[in-house]
C-alpha cells in the first residue's frame, strides 16, 4: 500500500501571532489542496447566493428561497454518514477529484440552462440537492487526507489555515455573487464557479494515492455501523461533538436577528446584515490572528475553554441594547467558535485511526450542518414563549451549563494532551 509520509516538523515551536504558514511551507500537496479549496469555496459561496436570487426572481417566494437551504441539508446529513463510510473504502484522492468533477459538472449545467433561459425551480433545487451530495462525499474524503500530509503537530495550522478558508469563502462570496450577478447575469456567477473548480481539481489530481490504511488481508467495505459503534467506545471525541451540539442547538441566536434588528435597534435590512456577517468577522480574525494555537497541547481543555466563550458571548450579547456592543460579542463569539473548530477537528484527525477517519468526519459533517438548524427551531420557538433577549441569553447560560455538566461527566477530556492523542 503506499503511504503518504509526513514532513519532518521543527522541534521547537515559534512564537507566532498571525496564523502558522508552516504547513502551507512543509507540504506541496497541502499547499495545493489549500490554495485549491480557497478558490473553489469562493466559486461556491457565489453560485449559492446566485440560486437563492434566482429562485426569488422566479417565484417572488422567500418561503422558496427557504427551501433551498432545505433541499441542501438533508441530502448533506442523510448522505454525510455514507459518504465518510466511502472515504474509507476508497482511495480518498480519487473519490476527491470524482467528487469535485461532479460539483464542476453542477456548475456547467446550472450556466448552461441559463444561457438557454431555461428558468426552471425544479432544476435549481434538484443541483442543490445533488451538490450536497457531491459536498457530502467530497468533504470526509478531503480531511481525512489532511493527516496523511502533515505531522499531528502541525494539524491545528491547517485546521486556522482551513477556516480562514471557509470563513473567507463564506463572506466574500456572497457579496462577490451579487456583484456580478447584477452586472453579467447568473450565466457568469454559475461559469466563474465551474473554472474555480479546476483549481481545485488541479490539487487533486496531483495528489498521491490516498486508500485508507486498514489491517492486512482487510478489504470489506467500511460500516457505517461499526463507525458509530467506534465512536461509543471514544469518550474524547464524542465530547468534541457533544461540546459543539451544546454551541449551536442552545446558543444559536441567527433566526432571531430579524426580529432583534427592529425590536432592539431599530434597524432595518441592513441592520440584519451587520448581525449576521459580525461572526463571520470574527470567526476571520479569530482564523487569521492563530499563531499561538500551535503552542497549545491541552487541546480538550482549549475547546471547553472556547466553547464557554461562545456561550458567555452571546448570552452578554442578549442583554445588550446598544448596536456596535452587541457586534462587539457577536465578533468574540464568532472567534471562539473558530478556536473551538481548530482543536475539535485536529483532535478528531489525530485521535482517529487511519481507517475511521473518513466515517468520524462524516458525523462531524452531520453534527456541523444539523446542529445550528436544531439552534434556530430552538431559538426561535423559545422567543415566541418568552422574548428574544431571554431566548438568547438563556440560550447562553444553558450552554456554558450543559457543558460544565458534560466535563463534569468525561473529565479525562480536561487531560488530552495532543502529545500523545488518546480518543
Amino acid at each position: 500500500m503506499t503511504r503518504t509520509t509526513a514532513p519532518p516538523s521543527p522541534t521547537r515551536p515559534r512564537r507566532r501571532i498571525f496564523a502558522d504558514l508552516t504547513p502551507l511551507k512543509t507540504s506541496a500537496d497541502y499547499r495545493r489542496l489549500w490554495i485549491g479549496g480557497t478558490i473553489s469555496w469562493l466559486g461556491q459561496a457565489m453560485t449559492a447566493l446566485a440560486i437563492s436570487l434566482q429562485v426569488y426572481e422566479i417565484t417572488g417566494s422567500s418561503f422558496s428561497v427557504g427551501l433551498v437551504g432545505l433541499f441542501s441539508l438533508v441530502p448533506l446529513v442523510v448522505f454525510g454518514l455514507y459518504g465518510g463510510a466511502i472515504a474509507d473504502t476508497v482511495d480518498r484522492r480519487k473519490l476527491g477529484l470524482y467528487s469535485s468533477l461532479g460539483l464542476t459538472a453542477l456548475s456547467i449545467a446550472l450556466a448552461c440552462a441559463a444561457l438557454l433561459d431555461y428558468h426552471r425551480v425544479w432544476l435549481l433545487y434538484s443541483v442543490v440537492a445533488l451538490q450536497s451530495l457531491c459536498g457530502a462525499l467530497n468533504g470526509p474524503a478531503r480531511s481525512a487526507m489532511i493527516p496523511r500530509l502533515l505531522p499531528n503537530e502541525q494539524l491545528p495550522a491547517a485546521n486556522a489555515l482551513n477556516s480562514v478558508t471557509m470563513t473567507f469563502g463564506m463572506t466574500a462570496g456572497p457579496m462577490l455573487g451579487g456583484v456580478i450577478v447584477g452586472w453579467w447575469g447568473y450565466q457568469a456567477a454559475y461559469l466563474i464557479d465551474a473554472v474555480t473548480f479546476s483549481a481545485a481539481l488541479y490539487a487533486m489530481w496531483r495528489l498521491p494515492s490516498m486508500k485508507p490504511e486498514r489491517e492486512e488481508g482487510d478489504k470489506g467495505r467500511a460500516s457505517v455501523l461499526d463507525g458509530l459503534r467506534f465512536l461509543g467506545t471514544r469518550p474524547n471525541i464524542r465530547m468534541t461533538f457533544f461540546s459543539d451540539l451544546a454551541a449551536m442547538v442552545l446558543a444559536q441566536p441567527k433566526a432571531l436577528f430579524p426580529a432583534i434588528a427592529v425590536l432592539w435597534y431599530g434597524g432595518d435590512a441592513k441592520t440584519v446584515g451587520l448581525l449576521v456577517a459580525a461572526p463571520a468577522v470574527g470567526a476571520l480574525l479569530g482564523g487569521l490572528f492563530s499563531g499561538w494555537q500551535g503552542r497549545i497541547r491541552r487541546h480538550g481543555v482549549a475547546i471547553l475553554i472556547s466553547v464557554a466563550g461562545w456561550g458567555l458571548a452571546i448570552a452578554v450579547f442578549g442583554l445588550t441594547r446598544n448596536l456596535w456592543l452587541g457586534l462587539l460579542f457577536l465578533a468574540l463569539a464568532g472567534a471562539s467558535d473558530t478556536v473551538s473548530m481548530v482543536f475539535r477537528t485536529t483532535m478528531l484527525q489525530a485521535a482517529t485511526p487511519d481507517d475511521m477517519r473518513g466515517r468520524l468526519q462524516g458525523v462531524f459533517i452531520v453534527v456541523v450542518a444539523g446542529g445550528p438548524r436544531l439552534g434556530d427551531f430552538l431559538a426561535g420557538t423559545a422567543a415566541d414563549l418568552t422574548s428574544p433577549g431571554v431566548a438568547i441569553t438563556g440560550g447562553g447560560l444553558a450552554c456554558v451549563l450543559v457543558l460544565a455538566l458534560l466535563a463534569l461527566r468525561w473529565r479525562g477530556f480536561a487531560r488530552y494532551d495532543a502529545r500523545s492523542p488518546q480518543a
